[in-house]
């Protein structure tokens, strides 16, 4: 087999993806071995097992101990879809993450008061340490995890008031952008910048997935005349949803 300039490893784990995505090894077929791959591509032991390693990482492939190596389903990417900020009108965290009309999930939460590090306070635009509300959020769709979301907000605009907690109090749930209004203060701007990196452990745990799995991170902060009153990070799977965007002309 004629190979190009690549080094032998991705040259052998790029044929084997290729085979992987036309279907010529379709989902649970066993991946050749180890000495298959060695006998077949010409390779040594080390560039073969480096070829799997790629594979795996890349998440198209997963170990079964004791069974060997196997081409792990591919799932059809569904729609996250975005629009900015929701207006007033009962917006939960669900539709404030997800402003597909159609999808219907449900989420948990978890608040507690902390200190901002000098990253988030410098997306509040406040003073490294200084107080603010840190809320959790796992969000489901048809009882599925789909997306995490971690928020923090101000408490020198928050707190004291009926809207410190989030999720709790008369307007619990009902959204960034209808909480603050309740306290005179009017979001006018939201910003979203998309990136991608490796899960955490501890995000693939929650969300499904294998180490060296991408996940796509949304840091997003909404402003009041300039000022940010809230600023989070979204994750989601980039294996199972795609970001959309829908966003006006004006």
């Amino acid at each position: 087999m004629t190979f190009g300039e690549q080094p032998a490893y991705l040259r052998v784990a790029g044929d084997l993806r290729k085979k992987i995505v036309d279907g010529s090894l379709p989902p649970h077929t066993r991946l050749p071995s180890q000495a298959r791959i060695r006998e077949e591509y010409g390779v040594s032991d080390t560039v073969a097992l480096e070829a799997r390693k790629v594979l795996m990482a890349e998440g198209l492939v997963e170990g079964r101990s004791g069974s060997g190596t196997y081409v792990r389903e591919r799932p059809v990417p569904r729609r996250v879809a975005r629009s900015g900020y929701r207006p007033a009108g009962g917006a939960t965290p669900f539709r404030q993450e997800q402003a597909d009309a159609s999808m219907r999930g449900t989420w948990e939460s978890g608040s507690e008061q902390t200190r901002a590090g000098s990253a988030i306070a410098d997306r509040l635009a406040i003073q490294a340490g200084d107080p603010v509300m840190r809320t959790r959020y796992l969000f489901r769709e048809g009882g599925e995890p789909m997306m995490l979301s971690t928020s923090w907000e101000p408490l020198a605009v928050t707190g004291r008031t009926p809207v410190m907690l989030p999720e709790e109090g008369p307007l619990g749930g009902m959204g960034v952008v209808e909480r603050m209004r309740a306290i005179d203060v009017i979001v006018d701007n939201v910003t979203e910048e998309v990136g991608a990196r490796p899960g955490l452990a501890e995000e693939l745990h929650v969300l499904g997935g294998v180490p060296g799995h991408v996940v796509l991170v949304i840091q997003r902060t909404y402003y009041a005349s300039g000022r940010p009153v809230e600023t989070a990070d979204v994750v989601i799977p980039a294996d199972r949803y795609r970001v959309a965007y829908h966003l006006p002309v004006k």
